[in-house]
């Protein structure tokens, strides 16, 4: 009956005669009229001509002498003004910005209207009508700043109050082949942030992706909204990201270009790149290749009426790169553990308290697992030189990724008042990238910055965009705007080796059960040896490789707003309707298996062991896999937005915003009965959708009460400044499928997520000889018994997706205070405080935290399944993934900024951040949040960014030169200059200690702080102090360090240490040809990283850890050694 009734409403809404997702897509030209008193000129007749298209929209001044036009395309325009008893007025050359308000205030001089003031000068600078925070980026910026791989993405990196979320920079490739950017906004979950391309949804809210990264050539503008955007903008807690399609114009417009790298002109990593590659005749870089190259053109079809447009890039990479690791040398493959400088003891000895150690460290020969020794055959053996727990093995290779993408768009303007367009976008992209170890072995994948977790596997995805609509003024206050988007997001990955059975061939049972799905090398986590840097096949933490994966996500929108001008306001109301498809078989934990081999299998009394030494005796700590029958289990949702919202004028000084917007999300359903499981984490039962009593929906609540206030005030306080405050609240969907997405649908009875852990984290769950058992996922929640309500209980060993009922949604307030100072009649700057509060968001980065951790109260009386609250309750002992949305964060911020507008040929853009961020971390937070709250891991407290263009002022149309010969002109002409450069504070992190394993079994890994930890000099071989040597007892002090007691965690806070700054400077310079008036050449050198300075990776954070402690041994995610790149761009 609900759904009924909204539709009933959106129907309503559709068929009044009388606002507006238009400002989504449209700028907007606003004034006054006055005349040299400052009286207000009511009636004045206000003719605005699109100057690129020859359409014309008319409008009057009110009583006020306000006027308002809305629904401008992105362009320049001329604003006419004739009245009674005044000269004519004309103004060329007004910008007109997406989601801008461009003010034109005029003062008429007493004349004749036949006679007519000229005014060359572009509109003011001063934001005057508005108070959101944003940046706004026209089309030069965006093609001609140095942009490494010239993604879109890349300059909501360029905006104030935004930072990457770290694993972004190198996710999964196989997941997002558009090169998309999981972003915080002024410290909120990039779940927050909405996308929107021509005023339609871009957003794949099941991984928070953007789902077309527009080619730069097809982009006319694009507003990156952080804070106080309007209340037409939903789905969106963070941030709003809106980008423009080119129109066609009367004049025929394109260009042909390419772009092209390779290893020739690219500086090596330092340190994965320090030796020269086998049989390479000396050389340090693997062969690389990066070759871009497309066409654009746009046009008129009828002129002043009908307008094209299409693009089309193309994208083929050899990208070479590597990672450092650790592999066994010779002599641990052998057994021989001595030369790690950790002992080892014998895990058939008894409990660590009576073990006795290996005699030298050394496994005996008859103790070795065939099986890991079959493994090790694949495994490379050392090729640099290291000690201890260093890494010792430099990767090299390539990766195969192609692309191809185009754009088209039509723009038709049928009357003056009705305007129409369409455009279409597909994507395609193809890669293959080997693992450091090979096809078969996997292992981290390949990448220029030396990332450990870079993707290895195959993937093909093609995603899709439809936006359709028309904009109509129905009289000259009343304008309407329907409009219908589509987006497909589909993805197919598979790891390296389908079809193989390495584990079946190592003698391992269990594992390889099938020829596709259950194929290849399963992943094996060699922990607590090398830094973790042993770890070989597929999975999401080898190298980020979901995979087997089939993702198909579409969904449908149809939006209509009106708006209601009326005296000195502007009234808009409007409503967005989506139904959202999702598909997704993932493996988010290898179908082939996950194995964990811990330190804690060979510990001793003490502490001690390696997980190098499990895996040799063949001891599997933990195991994890993933399970299914089905491919064709799909979630639907419907989702209801409605906003109404006024500005109110109230004065030519002070503007109000206000508004409000209702958002109502439908709970997901699922396609069919027994195609998703809901586990009621109070009685321990999984309710099956379909059965029992059971609806699709998994009888899920939802909240009606979503409501989402904004107000905005913005003051001018004299010619050259304006206030503007606001605030706002915003809701999402969250991410990872926390409300929507596979969260029912990788559950019992489609899925099981198998999940075997030991009663303590000393013992194995099974061993390589033997395997793990199997599991049915279509059988065993049948032969549970009933909880009491008459379901099956979840079964032990089976990991759950569990949500909340009702559903919590996350919800962010923000809020701001700025001050903007116009300095000339093209710059600005302006300082703000913006801040922002979350609640019910995230524990940490992902969507969802385990709530049967155990305590670690009882530690050392109680084994760990006794300790976890839900093996007390129903017997579990395995993790579960909870999405409770239950946790808070707050962030406070000061953002100055520059903007000088281009002008002169010159464009200035730049800006520093101050913040600070605060939230809880998922690990331990079910048990004790104080102990998880702290300084967010991706916080960095200071930020400095610097854009510029400049077109040297020597030449042909330029201040020096103008009359220069055309030889000189060719040499000495055309040149121009742009550059960016970004500095930011390193990101924190808590320091650990070797052998917390014999301390804890649980939560942190702390130690005590009981000193000053500060170098004066940190650096690549010591970034803090470090323990002189490990520290092997309880209560043991060694520098600013101390060794917990047993069963307690260390008093070092949570991210207490700031690891390495980052810098990176690219230029890029052109010199243009002029071949005749309509035809250019430009040549481009374009330099990323030009100063070729290395950023430096967080520090090894154990602080008694031979010769890695406090150590660096990579570079940072986003770090690119220097890289040259040249193109040749013809436009005409």
């Amino acid at each position: 009956m609900r759904t009924k009734c909204v539709l009933c409403l959106a129907v309503c809404l559709a068929l009044l005669p009388s606002t507006i997702w238009a400002q989504a897509v449209y700028g907007t030209i606003v004034g006054t009229i006055t005349d040299q008193t400052g009286a207000a000129v009511p009636g004045a007749k206000i003719t605005i001509t699109d100057t690129g298209r020859n359409v014309t929209n008319n409008v009057s001044s009110n009583d006020s002498g306000n006027f308002t036009q809305r629904f401008l395309i992105v362009g320049r325009y001329r604003v006419r003004v004739e009245a009674q008893g005044f000269k004519a007025y004309q103004q060329d050359n007004i910008a007109v910005s997406v989601d801008s308000e461009t003010r034109i205030d005029i003062k008429l001089e007493v004349g004749d209207v036949t006679q007519t003031l000229e005014v060359t000068a572009e509109a003011g600078i001063l934001k005057t009508e508005r108070s959101d925070v944003a940046t706004t980026y026209s089309d030069k910026t965006i093609t001609e700043l140095p942009v490494l791989n010239r993604r879109f993405t890349n300059f909501q990196l360029m905006t104030p109050g935004v930072v990457a979320w770290p694993t972004s920079l190198t996710a999964a490739s196989a997941e997002n082949p558009q090169g998309s950017y999981r972003m915080l906004v002024n410290g909120q979950s990039f779940a927050g942030t909405s996308h929107l391309l021509d005023g339609t949804d871009n957003h794949d809210a099941v991984l928070g992706w953007i789902v077309i990264n527009p080619t730069l050539e097809s982009v006319t503008e694009a507003k990156i909204t952080t804070a106080n955007y309007d209340a037409e903008f939903g789905v969106a807690s963070a941030g709003v990201v809106s980008a423009q399609t080119k129109s066609g114009t009367n004049a025929l417009h394109g260009s042909v270009f390419e772009f092209l790298r390779n290893n020739v002109m690219q500086a090596r990593n330092p340190f994965t790149q320090s030796r020269p590659i086998p049989n390479s005749n000396g050389r340090l870089i693997p062969l690389t290749q990066w070759n871009q190259f497309g066409a654009s053109i746009g046009g008129p079809v009828l002129k002043n009426k009908l307008f094209y447009f299409g693009d089309y890039q193309g994208t083929r990479r050899n990208t070479g790169g590597g990672t450092l690791l650790r592999v066994p040398s010779l002599e641990e493959r052998t057994g021989n553990m001595s030369g790690t400088g950790i002992n080892i003891f014998d895990p058939n000895s008894g409990v660590p308290a009576q073990r006795v150690p290996f005699a030298g460290n050394i496994i005996p020969s008859n103790r070795l697992s065939p099986q890991s020794q079959n493994l090790l055959r694949l495994i490379p053996g050392p090729n640099i030189n290291a000690v201890l727990d260093q890494p010792n093995f430099a990767s090299s290779g390539g990766v195969r990724f192609n692309d191809d993408a185009f754009n088209v768009r039509v723009d038709h303007y049928t009357t003056d008042k009705l305007h129409l367009f369409g455009r279409y976008s597909m994507a395609d992209f193809r890669m293959v990238a080997p693992g450091s170890f090979g096809l078969v072995a996997g292992g981290p994948g390949l990448d220029a910055s030396g990332s450990t977790n870079a993707y290895a596997g195959a993937s093909d995805s093609r995603n899709h965009s439809i936006a359709g609509g028309f904009d109509y003024n129905v009289r000259p206050n009343l304008l309407t705007d329907f409009r219908f988007g589509w987006f497909r997001y589909k993805v197919f990955g598979q790891p390296n080796g389908i079809g193989t059975a390495p584990a079946k061939d190592a003698g391992i049972p269990g594992l390889n059960v099938d020829d596709n799905f259950n194929s290849g090398m399963p992943a094996f986590f060699i922990n607590g040896y090398g830094n973790n840097l042993f770890r070989f096949g597929y999975a999401l933490g080898v190298n980020g490789c979901n995979c087997p994966l089939i993702q198909d996500e579409n969904q449908y929108q149809f939006v209509n707003n009106w708006t209601k001008i009326q005296g000195n306001h502007t009234f808009k109301f409007g409503a967005d309707i989506r139904r959202a498809h999702n598909l997704r078989v993932p493996s988010d934990r290898h179908r082939s298996g996950e194995l964990n081999f811990d330190a804690a299998n060979t510990q001793g009394p003490a502490g001690g062991g390696s997980g190098l030494a499990a895996f040799l005796l063949g001891n599997v700590s933990r195991f994890e896999r993933y399970v299914s029958n089905s491919l064709d289990a799909r979630e639907v949702q419907n989702r209801y937005f409605f906003f109404a919202q006024d500005t109110w004028r109230l004065t030519r000084k002070l503007t109000l915003n206000y508004g409000l917007r209702w958002e109502n999300y439908r709970p997901q359903r699922v396609n069919a009965p027994g195609n998703g499981g809901f586990v009621d984490i109070g009685t321990g039962e999984v309710l099956v959708a379909g059965r029992d009593g059971v609806g699709l929906d998994l009888n899920v609540k939802t909240s009606n009460k979503l409501f989402a206030p904004r107000l905005g005030i913005a003051y001018q306080l004299n010619q050259k400044t304006v206030i503007r405050t606001g605030y706002g609240r915003g809701f999402n969907l969250g991410v990872f499928g926390s409300i929507f997405g596979h969260n029912v649908t990788q559950n019992l009875p489609i899925l099981g997520i198998q999940s075997l852990q030991p009663a303590q984290n000393f013992e194995n769950v099974f061993t390589l000889n033997n395997g793990p058992q199997p599991l049915d996922p279509a059988t065993i929640l049948a032969a549970q018994r009933k909880g009491p309500n008459g379901f099956n209980m979840l079964p032990n060993g089976v990991t759950a997706f569990v949500i909340t009922n009702p559903i919590r949604f996350p919800t962010v307030d923000a809020w701001n205070f700025t001050i903007q100072r116009q300095i000339n009649s093209t710059s600005s700057f302006e300082v703000a405080y913006v801040g922002t509060k979350g609640t019910h968001v995230f524990a940490g980065v992902g969507g969802d935290y385990d709530p049967n951790q155990p305590d670690i109260n009882g530690f050392g009386t109680l084994n760990t399944n006794q300790r976890r609250p839900f093996f007390q309750k129903f017997g579990w002992s395995q993790n579960l993934r909870y999405y409770g949305s239950d946790a808070s964060n707050n962030y406070h911020s000061l953002q100055t900024r520059f903007d000088k507008r281009f002008s002169g040929g010159l464009n200035v853009m730049s800006h520093y951040t101050w913040s600070k961020n605060i939230d809880f971390d998922g690990t331990y937070y079910p048990r004790d949040a104080r102990l998880a709250r702290g300084v967010s891991n991706n916080n960095r407290a200071h930020v400095f960014f610097l854009s510029s263009l400049y077109e040297v002022p020597v030449g042909k149309g330029r201040k020096f030169g103008g009359n220069m010969s055309r030889a000189l002109d060719f040499i000495a002409g055309g040149w121009q200059l742009n550059g960016t450069f970004n500095w930011m504070s390193g990101q924190p992190f808590t320091p650990s200690y070797r052998d917390c394993n014999a301390d804890r079994d649980t939560g942190w890994c702390r130690p005590d702080l009981i000193g000053d930890y500060q170098v004066s000099d940190p650096g690549q071989f010591g970034w803090f102090k470090t323990a002189s040597t490990p520290l092997v007892a309880n209560g043991q002090i060694d520098g600013p360090w101390q060794r917990p007691q047993r069963g307690r965690f260390g008093t070092v806070g949570r991210n207490e240490i700031v690891g390495p700054n980052f810098a990176q400077w690219d230029m890029s310079f052109f010199k243009t040809f002029q071949i005749n008036e309509r035809v250019n050449a430009q040549f481009r050198a374009e330099s990323f990283n030009f100063a070729n300075h290395t950023n430096l990776a967080n520090p090894n954070s154990c602080v008694d850890c031979p010769g890695v402690a406090g150590r660096i041994f990579g570079a940072f995610a986003a770090y690119v050694p220097r890289q040259w790149q040249m193109a040749l761009k013809v436009a005409f």
